[in-house]
């Protein structure tokens, strides 16, 4: 069965302690990429079925890095594993769940800039206004508060997080869905 761990390292690498390796990263995390896309459905959709279906809470009680990995299968591969398809949405509740609670218990403050980008992501993914603007909030403290070598990326980030909810408050939802 695949691990926390595996997730954490294909999805982030070193990127943790090492912000050269953020731009290599970008591509596999913000590009659209068949290979890509087939090799996550490869590795991990058996995982993804055993999350959804209980296994989230067992990784999530394993600390901020279990519940990080939850998250990001979740949230993340779900979307590359579906693309296009509204099936790319279906774990958005349960993500949003296990990053509100890690909020609640502090988990993301245990984490480096990239990982914390990857668990805020449920709330920027969220069609709620209340949602949005704590995506806004998470990515502002965010940016303020990340080291050298991390600034730049997290204030991509947060330009995206704008950019997520203006979209809500214009239209009520996401178009595209």
């Amino acid at each position: 069965m695949t691990s926390p761990e595996e997730v954490l390292d294909y999805w982030l690498g070193d990127t943790p302690t090492n912000p050269a390796s953020l731009s290599e990263k970008n591509k596999l995390w913000f590009m659209k990429s068949i290979e890509t896309d087939a090799e996550i459905a490869d590795r991990f959709v058996p995982v993804m079925g055993e999350l959804a279906a209980g296994l989230a809470a067992d990784w999530a009680e394993r600390g901020a890095r279990g519940r990080l990995a939850a998250i990001i299968v979740l949230d993340q591969f779900s979307r590359n594993v579906f693309r296009g398809h509204r099936y790319s949405f279906m774990h958005d509740p349960l993500s949003r769940f296990l990053m509100q609670t890690g909020l609640e218990r502090g988990e993301d403050r245990e984490l480096s800039e990239p990982e914390r980008v990857f668990f805020y992501l449920p709330a920027e993914h969220s069609e709620t206004m209340a949602d949005q603007n704590l995506s806004v909030k998470l990515f502002e403290a965010l940016t303020e508060e990340a080291r050298e070598g991390y600034r730049e990326f997290c204030s991509t980030t947060l330009d995206y997080a704008y950019r997520h909810r203006e979209v809500i408050e214009k239209f009520g939802r996401f178009p595209h869905r």
